[in-house]
């Protein structure tokens, strides 16, 4: 299967801005560590602060899947529960 790439948003809650960013850099280098990661950078919004972005590029959807099934991602996943607003993935594949 060909690359793939994920566009990943977080927006916190009011107040729990810092205690967010923490969770999501604390995942950072155990995922740039996994088979298959191309690229996973945080970014944050510089007008609403409040949200958090990754830009991610896998080498495969089964790659992604791994990732996902980690035991870091699950962790966080609990961790962050009620410090998260809202969250969205995309998964999309390059066209040119």
């Amino acid at each position: 299967m060909s690359e793939i790439a994920v566009v990943a948003i977080s927006v916190a809650k009011p107040g729990y801005e810092e205690q967010l960013r923490q969770a999501l850099e604390g995942i950072v280098g155990p995922t740039r560590k996994e088979q298959g990661v191309l690229q996973y950078d945080l970014h944050r919004d510089l007008q609403e602060p409040r949200r958090f972005v990754f830009v991610e590029r896998w080498e495969s959807q089964e790659a992604l899947a791994a990732h996902a099934k980690s035991a870091h991602i699950a962790a966080y996943k609990q961790a962050v529960t009620d410090w998260v607003e809202h969250s969205e993935i995309r998964v999309v594949s390059k066209i040119v």
